[in-house]
């Protein structure tokens, strides 16, 4: 049942790409020259972090009316991106205490910029995964708990947003569910659980391809994919494979346009894993994989319109985090934490985590099934926390989604997060012309809230470097109706 519910969508509001001229308009102020952060607009901000100038929400009616828009959905590879030098210093401070001061500091800079700036275009989640995580790395082992396990739910999100005038799509965190159940951590646990036990625990959603086809999406219209981190991806049934000699099998590309959006430092490690990171990689989830469609990051991206990317290190070298400008604010689409208690563990009602922060005067707590670099993993939660938004409903906690989020179950009585996001959504869905051409046109009502505002080259080198960003191509979405979070 659990994995049935997290499915229930909505059919997407078609709007047609004749709309997109409309939607660049009312998503961006005019240009200004010399603006490095730059799309189609992102305005001055205003003084104060509190005052926050929003851009006008367009209508179904304005995109459907579509007045000189000349957007190709299809149109081929771009620069994916522009380099965010803000956090750049901060981030070089020697000693981790100063660190972490400067880090929240320049956060704080950036982050009036970005929530001041053109928003995303639309934002749908799509559930991936329900599986079972130790309790003790979910909250570093503050949380009171008997069980050992809990439940986690692993979630895509699909972004929609304009990249230099053009509709781009973004896939985070497309997990390939057969290549992740390959880590070595999971398949050793999986060795010791019964068939029948792992079925009633370990379910799987809806396959991706099929999410977003209900959604008017085709996957060879999907121009970026990126994820949090490397841990428990197979980027072979994604990008594809040469099939070069000596290895088992190629494989085809699900999404065969898409460029990977990667941080060259996640990528590079994989070469010759610390023995605190073998646990959690796929060892040969790399082979193969044709880098002429890897776009390799070396910074902080701002890939497009209400759209950035941030180094978040802590659990790998490479962490980022996914950051949306949405029409209920900035959101962050983190690994860091596993429930919205982790940043916010003094309003937690988990047992144990407020009274375990008292005692060792902590602000965070993380997830940490890696804690090689456990304070710079603290630094990027204070970061996350920095440029996300509160809550409407619940203004204590921040618009901090995990990618995969604890889940109430049977499994680990007692403990539920105090609020449960399930989804992000925002805007309306573009279908593109491809799609149109096979579905019908038909729109349903704009799906404009925002779930989580309810308490409750060759193979392995190469690729493109992106300065703080290179080559690539841009982001895709879909619709689905957030499921409403009780407390």
């Amino acid at each position: 049942m659990l994995a049935r519910a997290m499915i229930a969508t909505d059919v997407p509001t078609r709007v047609p790409p004749a709309g997109l001229a409309m939607i660049s308009n009312a998503l961006a102020g005019p240009p200004r020259m010399g603006d490095p952060y730059h799309f189609t607009g992102l305005r001055e901000a205003d003084a104060g972090l509190s005052s926050r100038t929003m851009p006008p929400e367009p209508t179904a009616a304005s995109l459907a009316s579509g007045v000189n828009a000349t957007v190709d959905l299809t149109v081929g590879a771009t620069g994916c991106g522009t380099g965010i030098p803000d956090l750049d210093r901060a981030w070089t401070t020697p000693a981790s205490g100063p660190r972490l001061r400067a880090v929240r500091t320049a956060a704080e800079g950036l982050r009036h910029r970005f929530a001041s700036g053109p928003r995303a275009v639309a934002v749908r989640t799509l559930p991936l995964l329900v599986f079972a995580y130790p309790t003790k790395y979910a909250f570093s082992g503050a949380a009171l708990s008997v069980a050992p396990y809990l439940l986690l739910t692993h979630r895509c999100l699909l972004v929609q947003f304009l990249q230099n005038g053009a509709l781009k799509t973004l896939l985070f965190n497309p997990t390939d569910v057969p290549g992740a159940r390959a880590t070595p951590f999971f398949a050793r646990v999986a060795e010791h659980v019964p068939d029948r036990v792992r079925a009633l625990v370990a379910r799987d959603a809806e396959p991706i391809a099929d999410q977003l086809g209900r959604h008017g999406i085709d996957p060879a219209e999907v121009d970026y994919v990126a994820f949090d981190r490397m841990h428990a991806q197979d980027l072979r049934p994604i990008l594809g494979t040469s099939g070069a000699a000596g290895q088992a099998a190629r494989f085809a590309a699900r999404f065969p346009e898409a460029t990977l959006v990667v941080p060259r430092v996640e990528w590079d490690e994989w070469d010759d894993l610390h023995p605190l990171q073998r646990a959690w990689f796929v060892r040969d989830g790399r082979a193969g994989v044709n880098t002429t469609r890897v776009a390799f990051t070396s910074g902080d991206l701002m890939l497009g319109d209400g759209v950035m990317l941030l180094r978040t290190p802590g659990q790998t070298a490479g962490n980022q985090t996914l950051f949306v400008n949405t029409n209920s604010g900035v959101w962050g689409i983190s690994g860091n934490g596993t429930a919205a208690d982790n940043w916010s563990p003094f309003e937690s009602k988990i047992p144990g985590l407020r009274s375990v922060c008292r005692k060792q005067d902590l602000d965070i707590v993380m997830n940490s099934n890696t804690p090689a670099r456990g304070a710079d993993q603290y630094t990027s939660m204070v970061l996350e926390k920095t440029i996300a938004d509160r809550l409407r409903r619940a203004p204590a906690f921040a618009q901090l989604f995990p990618s995969s989020e604890m889940t109430p179950s049977l499994l680990s009585p007692g403990m539920k997060p105090t609020v449960l996001h399930r989804a992000v959504t925002h805007g309306e869905v573009v279908v593109s012309s491809r799609a149109r051409a096979g579905h019908a046109t038909a729109a349903s009502p704009s799906a404009s809230a925002v779930g989580g505002g309810v308490a409750a080259g060759g193979a392995e080198k190469g690729g493109a470097e992106c300065g703080a960003v290179s080559t690539a191509r841009a982001d895709s979405n879909g619709a689905n109706r957030p499921i409403k979070a009780a407390e």
